[in-house]
């Protein structure tokens, strides 16, 4: 595993680099696949926030990459807590890929149960009404549904669109009222 700590617009001191180094090799236990972690130091010049330093830790995985930051009155405290908020997110998808190589118990597959609901005020919208603020294209990566729920949480989305490996097209999961989740799929 390669470990870069840095510090934006300030040196780190080595007894912290040291720290960090220790701290990050506990991830060891979670994960094989960890091929680059790296930790930034900052501080904000704000003297009226009392939690001015701040630690961000992005770790690079095999398909994935996990990132988390924190901020505390002293960098170790920022540290300790930024690695926390890491481990439990290496933890959660090492979690996820054990449970995907076993047998699964029902149906096996995302539970949806159609499309969203439908506002019927929409069908009512003139010209003078909402407009498009932004755009964004990207290319979408082929997977399967279970492989995208564990992306949509890592990103923290509500909504991921990727190409489904099962059909070839193109397919959309989205988080519910009630918490499980929707997959909408296209046809030709």
């Amino acid at each position: 595993m390669d470990v870069v700590v840095r510090g934006k617009n300030r040196p780190v001191p080595a007894r912290l680099k040291t720290l960090a180094h220790e701290k990050v090799a506990r991830l060891a236990r979670f994960t094989h696949d960890a091929g680059r972690v790296e930790v930034d130091f900052s501080e904000l010049k704000n003297p009226r926030v009392p939690d001015r330093q701040l630690c961000e830790i992005t770790v690079h995985l095999k398909k994935h990459f996990v990132k988390a930051h924190a901020s505390s009155s002293e960098p170790g405290a920022a540290l300790d807590l930024a690695i926390d908020k890491v481990e439990h997110q290496v933890a959660r998808i090492k979690e996820r890929r054990v449970a995907r190589n076993h047998v699964r118990h029902g149906n096996g597959h995302v539970s949806g149960n159609g499309p969203p609901d439908v506002d019927s005020a929409a069908d009512d919208e003139t010209a003078d009404g909402p407009r498009i603020a932004k755009r964004k294209r990207f290319a979408t990566k082929p997977m399967d549904p279970e492989e995208a729920a564990l992306q949509m949480e890592l990103l923290g989305h509500s909504f991921f669109l990727f190409t489904n490996t099962e059909n070839g097209r193109a397919a959309l999961l989205y988080r519910r009222n009630d918490g499980d989740l929707g997959l909408i799929e296209t046809t030709s």
